[in-house]
């Protein structure tokens, strides 16, 4: 097993929302070498905020923070499938390419609103 430095990285969001971005990646070699700059650039900036934002939220001490972060990890999540849609349309890439990562985007979505929903839970009891 992988030692770990960091408590994100044994978080299981973190480490699915890694792999994720790992796929999209090698899935952006399909594109068109005129999307390089434009559309590929922005799938990459948004997949890697995924476990990024994951890793600064469970670096912050406030559960709010926290929360802030998650949230945007979740956003960024929505961004890239959103983009991922657009460029099966733009026939960059087939469905068929498209349907092995879909399992992993509702995975990673699901784990991002169950953490909030623990976190948000632990900030109303703090409240209490």
């Amino acid at each position: 097993m992988q030692n770990t430095i960091f408590s994100f990285e044994r978080l299981d969001v973190w480490k699915y929302s890694k792999d994720l971005a790992i796929s999209v990646y090698n899935l952006l070699g399909d594109f068109p070498s005129v999307e390089k700059y434009a559309l590929c650039d922005q799938i990459r900036r948004a997949i890697v905020s995924v476990s990024s934002n994951i890793a600064e939220g469970n670096g912050r001490v406030s559960l709010k923070e926290r929360i802030h972060f998650i949230e945007i990890a979740y956003g960024s999540l929505m961004e890239v499938y959103s983009q991922l849609l657009i460029a099966v349309d733009l026939h960059y890439i087939s469905e068929a390419k498209l349907d092995p990562l879909k399992e992993p985007f509702c995975k990673v979505a699901i784990m991002l609103t169950s953490l909030r929903t623990s976190c948000k839970k632990r900030l109303k009891e703090m409240d209490l």
